[in-house]
């Protein structure tokens, strides 16, 4: 554990943030790529930049706000990350999911992730939602390497469900309520930048992935090393089948993000007003 991470480097963050007015949130939030919408619907909001945080690296992707913000959503206290880290970007994993231990030394009781990916599942369709069921991390390394914090977890944290069920249910009850496609499925996090070839395509769904990223998967595991229910949403930005592959740029998958938005805010606001 590098103490630049460590339990102290957390709680002083903790405490620079609380004297600026973030103060017992309920609920914490990453918001990725093109999905920034919800952001706009925090009441009473307070901001601040990455760069003036103590810790925080700074978002170096063009579509990530790079603001950490809190206030009310349907009556819950949130915190919300208006883009995230990636092992892409130079930052070693440790490094990357920082704000995730900060936010549970805030207080959270539940961490909701959000993401843009691809669709290798053929039966999922672009501009729709999937719940991530579970994942596989083809990531380069992996956050807990290093020293154990024993205060903040087991040195072999158990991945046996690291998706909370009972987020997962209701989840999948405010989609249906809300008449949303949510599709549910395997989420496979690799090193990027670049997007996939063909044969790397038919490699991640033939060893089980139904959607193929660049996040979340180390946020999932700092969260369940220290015991943080999670769920996460990706939103099926392009369809990745090898046989009919077509060049993506990052406009299109921010159009698609664009579009299926509306839907990922619905079912956020209806999940955070169950919570």
């Amino acid at each position: 554990m590098n103490t630049a991470y460590g339990p102290e480097a957390a709680r002083a963050t903790a405490l620079f943030l609380r004297q600026r007015g973030y103060t017992d949130p309920q609920v914490g939030i990453v918001l990725g790529t093109g999905l920034s919408g919800l952001a706009g619907l925090i009441e009473n909001r307070v901001e601040q930049s990455y760069e003036v945080i103590p810790g925080f690296p700074v978002s170096t992707v063009e579509s990530h706000a790079g603001k950490l913000l809190f206030g009310t959503i349907q009556g819950k206290r949130v915190v919300a990350l208006q883009g995230r880290f990636h092992f892409y970007e130079g930052y070693d994993l440790e490094k990357a999911t920082f704000p995730i231990r900060v936010l549970k030394e805030l207080g959270i009781k539940q961490l909701i992730l959000s993401n843009a990916a691809g669709a290798l599942n053929p039966a999922f369709k672009k501009g729709t939602l999937m719940l991530l069921s579970d994942h596989i991390n083809l990531l380069p390394g992996n956050p807990l390497i290093g020293t154990n914090v024993d205060e903040w977890g087991p040195r072999f944290p158990d991945m046996s469900e690291p998706y909370d069920r009972k987020s997962a249910d209701l989840t999948i009850e405010c989609a249906a309520d809300a008449g949303i496609v949510l599709n549910r499925g395997v989420y496979v996090s690799v090193a990027g930048p670049n997007l996939e070839t063909r044969a790397e395509y038919r490699f991640l769904r033939l060893i089980g992935a139904d959607a193929v990223g660049m996040s979340t998967v180390p946020e999932v595991i700092v969260a369940r090393h220290m015991g943080l229910p999670v769920v996460a949403i990706s939103v099926l930005t392009d369809e990745c089948d090898p046989e009919k592959l077509e060049p993506v740029s990052l406009d299109d998958i921010l159009k698609v993000a664009g579009e299926a938005e509306k839907d990922l805010t619905r079912l956020m606001l209806s999940l955070i007003a169950k919570l």
